[in-house]
This record gives C-alpha cells, structure tokens and sequence, in this order.
C-alpha cells in the first residue's frame, strides 16, 4: 500500500470527478489482499482494491518502492504507465498538508526550518500519522463504533492496523 496509506486513501474519497473523464482510482496494497482488504473495510473505503503478490513486487515497482504514485493508460490489452512520483511528490493527494503549509506554524515536523520555541510536538518519522499510538485516521472509525478485528477473529497485540 501507498506509504501514508490511511491518510492519503482516506483522502480520495469522491472520485465522481474522475470518473467523469473516464479515470479510475485504484490502491495496490503489499501483502496478502485478506489482511489488507480488512483494513480497507474497517476504514470504510469503497475505492476499487487490489494486491500485490511478492513474487510481482519487483516487476510491478520497477526499483522503486511502495508508498507512490502512478498513472496508467490502457490500450486494448497493453498497459503503458504514464506517470509515477514519490516522497513528496505524493502530496497532492492529501490536501490537509496544502492547509497546513498556510497555517501560522505549519505543519510543526522536525524537518521545518523553524525559529527556536517553534511548536514541533513529532519528534520522529511518521509520527505525525499517530496519536495515542494508533494511525490518526482510525480514530474516528473507533469513535463511530467499528471493530477493529483486522486479524479475522485472532487480535494482535499489534494494535497500529496494517501500514504506516
């Protein structure tokens, strides 16, 4: 799955405009589809969802990584790509950091030229993406009464969901 997963997938929520123009928004998530399909029903995503098998990693990345985008054009059978960013080049996709970069004290992460006393509570990578140790976005799924079961009736003692 896309690094950021929860907070980029959660911002793709109306796709109507898409598909106006005849585009599709898909995620490709590693690992096996069961787990990650329940995470994707635990956050009540609707987008059409795929996985990605070990052995196609490679093929599929291309010597890139996860946590990407990219676009592809079909023709008949053949599948060109036509566009792939990553890092913050995936950004657009979450327009909460746009917010944040107008805002007095921006987004507060360690990485931010800021002047001394400047408020920046995430002292790690990715931290940012939690609170009380679990993905920000869950949080109002939990508020709204879901069960966070993702192990099919087996409970981890891992309890931060499936990504990053």
């Amino acid at each position: 799955m896309i690094r950021w997963c929860s907070q980029l997938s959660a911002a793709v929520r109306r796709r109507r405009h898409l598909h106006q123009r005849d585009v599709t928004f898909a995620a490709f998530c590693q690992g096996p589809f069961e787990e990650s399909d329940r995470y994707r029903r635990f956050m009540g995503w609707d987008m059409p969802w795929y996985s990605v098998p070990a052995e196609s990693h490679e093929r599929f990345l291309a010597g890139r990584h996860f946590g990407m985008k990219a676009c592809y054009l079909r023709d008949g059978d053949r599948i060109h790509e036509t566009y792939w960013t990553t890092g913050r080049g995936v950004e657009p996709m979450a327009p909460s950091y746009g917010i944040l970069d107008m805002t007095v004290h921006g987004r507060q992460e360690t990485w931010e030229d800021s002047s001394p006393g400047w408020p920046q509570p995430y002292g790690t990578l990715r931290q940012q993406f939690r609170k009380d140790g679990r993905l920000t976005a869950q949080w109002e799924r939990l508020d709204a009464g879901h069960d966070d079961d993702l192990h099919g009736g087996q409970r981890s003692t891992d309890r931060s969901g499936c990504c990053s």
